[in-house]
C-alpha cells in the first residue's frame, strides 16, 4: 500500500536541526538495513509501505544494459557505466561524456526524452548563463541513464522512439530486473507514476529497495550473467563516483571515502539507498517530508552503527553526515544532528 500521512507521522524523529541550543526543526525518517534474504538488521518506522525510490534505483536499472550484452556490443567504458547510474551535476565532464556516447551509438541529443534543466553544479550553471548558452537535454541529470536506455534499444533492435514508455522493450527489460532484484513480481500493480525524466516510477516497500541494494552487492542467488553485471556496475560506481553524482556532492564524497565497501545513490524527495557489498547488506532511507538534507544524516548513523563509518573516515565525512548550519557571515550557528542513537 502507499505510504499515508499517518504512516509518515509514525516514522521516528531521526534528525534535529539545531540553532544554538534550540531545536528549530525536525525530520522524521523511515529506514531499513536488510540482508540478501530480506531480513531486517536495522529498521525504523514502517518499512512495508511503498515509497517511490526515484533515482535511487538507477544502479539496478543499469544492470539491463550490461547483462543483455549491450554494454559490450557498444564498447562502453567504466565511466559510461557510471553515467548510466548517475544523477549527474551537468558539469563539463558529464556533458562531454554523454555527447560522445550518443555519437558512438548513432544517436543525438534530440533522441533523449529526459527534457532538460540547468546544471545542478553551481559553477557549471553560472558558466552556462554567463555564456548565454541554452539549457540542453544533455544537462539533464538523467541524460546518462537515458543514453543507456538508447544503447539498450539499439542493441535489442527496438525503436529508439518511445523508449521511455512502459510497454517499450527497454522498459520491460528494466522492469524485469527491478522485480527480480527487489523480490517484487507486481511492480506495475503497485502505486506508480511518471518520474521527472519521463520514465515509469514504481512504488516499492522500503525494505525491498534495501533488498535490491543488498543483492547488487552480493548477488549470489542471481543468474551468472546478473552476477557479472552487478560486479561491473559496482566497479564503475566505486571507480568513478564523480560521474555518478558530481564534484562535492553527497554521493560522490561518501563513495570517494568509503567505496567499494559503501556505494550510495540518492533519489528525489529524501530517498537515499546504499549497497554494502562486504557486509552483504543493503540500506534505504526515506525522509518523510522529502527533505534531502536529512537523508545523509540518517545514513551516516546507520553506517556508524554497522561499523562502516568510524575514525578518520567519520571525521572526514562529518560535513556530509552532520552538516553545519551557517549564518550569512559564514559563522557556524547550528547543525543537522541525529536525534538519538539508532536502535
Amino acid at each position: 500500500m502507499p505510504a499515508t500521512p499517518s504512516q509518515h507521522a509514525e516514522a521516528p524523529i531521526c534528525v534535529n536541526v539545531t540553532r544554538g541550543s534550540a531545536v528549530e526543526s525536525v525530520h522524521r525518517a523511515r529506514f531499513a538495513v536488510v540482508d540478501t534474504q530480506g531480513q531486517a538488521v536495522l529498521a525504523g518506522g514502517d518499512i512495508e509501505s511503498d515509497v517511490l525510490p526515484r533515482s535511487a534505483v538507477k544502479p539496478l536499472q543499469a544492470l539491463a544494459l550490461v547483462e543483455t550484452g549491450a554494454a559490450d556490443a557498444f564498447g562502453l567504458s567504466e565511466t559510461e557505466l557510471a553515467l548510466a547510474c548517475a544523477s549527474h551535476a551537468g558539469e563539463p565532464q558529464h556533458v562531454e561524456a554523454v555527447e560522445a556516447w550518443l555519437g558512438r551509438i548513432g544517436c543525438t541529443e534530440a533522441d533523449l526524452v529526459c527534457g532538460g534543466h540547468p546544471p545542478n553544479d553551481e559553477a557549471a550553471r553560472r558558466a552556462l548563463f554567463a555564456a548565454g548558452a541554452p539549457v540542453r537535454r544533455v544537462h539533464d541529470n538523467c541524460s546518462g541513464k537515458h543514453t543507456g536506455f538508447l544503447t539498450l534499444a539499439q542493441h535489442l533492435r527496438a525503436p529508439t522512439r518511445g523508449y521511455a514508455e512502459a510497454a517499450h522493450p527497454v522498459q520491460q527489460r528494466v522492469l524485469g530486473v527491478l522485480e527480480s532484484m527487489t523480490g517484487l513480481a507486481d511492480l506495475p500493480a503497485r502505486p506508480h507514476g511518471g518520474d521527472g525524466c519521463g520514465i515509469p516510477a514504481y512504488g516499492m516497500p522500503l525494505g525491498n529497495l534495501a533488498l535490491g541494494m543488498a543483492r547488487l552487492g552480493r548477488p549470489d542467488d542471481q543468474p551468472p550473467g546478473r552476477q557479472a553485471a552487478c560486479a561491473r556496475i559496482r566497479a564503475a560506481m566505486a571507480a568513478h563516483p564523480e560521474m555518478v553524482s558530481g564534484t562535492g556532492r553527497v554521493d560522490t564524497r561518501i563513495m570517494q571515502r568509503l567505496a567499494p565497501a559503501v556505494l550510495v545513490k540518492g533519489g528525489a524527495e529524501g530517498v537515499l539507498a546504499a549497497c554494502l557489498p562486504g557486509a552483504g547488506l543493503g540500506a534505504a532511507v526515506k525522509i518523510a517530508d522529502g527533505g534531502a538534507r536529512a537523508a545523509p544524516v540518517v545514513l551516516g548513523a546507520l553506517l556508524a552503527k554497522l561499523d562502516l563509518l568510524a575514525g578518520a573516515d567519520a571525521e572526514a565525512l562529518a560535513p556530509v553526515v552532520a552538516p553545519a548550519v551557517f549564518d550569512r557571515n559564514g559563522t557556524r550557528v547550528g547543525a543537522l544532528e541525529r536525534a538519538g542513537p539508532i536502535a
